[in-house]
């Protein structure tokens, strides 16, 4: 069942909170992470910050690869996105590569905040090795996954339709919660749906902070009838 959220989420209020490693050096494991994956060449800080409607939340580079750190934003109270390092990137050294693929498998089986994973694909090289390992590491957690075919405005749409179509369908074989959609930071294509996926992802977070706030307000009103109660009582 998907919740509803009585207040839009306002993802253009992100912002950087910090940079870690590993997942030893994020943050209190609580809330709610959606994370953001990618080999290091698929738009991923590029769809971050068409997602959120700035320029430079996340760093884009003329060399991928460079983004060794997981960063976090806070989205609101509760609510983070994940930046997790790229991967796959021919020119980075091996050495490197098995230290970030062990971080990226640390986080995924571990963090117990995240809720939902991302996955940025160029949409004319989907599905290479490691970005499956990643899907059905996130499948083995239960974890929801969000396939985004990336630079979908390089194909025609015809190709465009019969490249999304082939995806959906290779996205069965991992047998788990995995949606595959079309996605352009130049174009537009899939930004609303990407919040609108986000949205059901932070709900719980948010309605948590909704059902303690309205708890709240009963409480004190209870507490301010009671007052007047006392006061009425001691006048007489």
């Amino acid at each position: 069942m998907e919740l509803t959220l009585s207040a839009k989420i306002h993802y253009q209020n992100t912002h950087f909170i910090t940079s870690a490693p590993d997942i030893r050096h994020l943050p209190e494991d609580e809330g709610i992470e959606i994370a953001f994956a990618g080999r290091s060449n698929a738009g991923k800080s590029s769809a971050l910050n068409r997602l959120t409607n700035q320029r430079s939340l996340a760093k884009t580079s003329k060399t991928p690869g460079r983004t060794q750190l997981i960063n976090l934003f806070k989205v609101q109270e509760h609510c983070h996105i994940v930046d997790l390092p790229g991967y796959g990137f021919a020119q980075v050294p091996i050495e490197l590569k098995k230290k970030w693929q062990k971080s990226l498998g640390e986080y995924l089986q571990k963090r117990e905040c995240l809720k939902g994973l991302v996955v940025l694909m160029d949409i004319r090289h989907p599905m290479k090795d490691l970005d499956q390992q990643l899907i059905y590491w996130a499948v083995e957690c239960n974890i929801p996954v969000q396939v985004l075919l990336t630079k979908a405005d390089k194909l025609k749409s015809g190709a465009r339709k019969a490249q999304l179509n082939k995806i959906k369908k290779d996205a069965l074989e991992f047998d788990g919660n995995v949606a595959v959609d079309l996605f352009s930071s130049l174009k537009g294509i899939g930004v609303d749906q990407l919040r609108a996926k986000l949205d059901t992802w932070f709900a719980p977070a948010i309605l948590a902070l909704e059902e303690l706030a309205a708890d709240a307000s009963v409480s004190e009103e209870a507490s301010s009838e009671e007052d007047t109660a006392s006061s009425e009582d001691n006048a007489e």
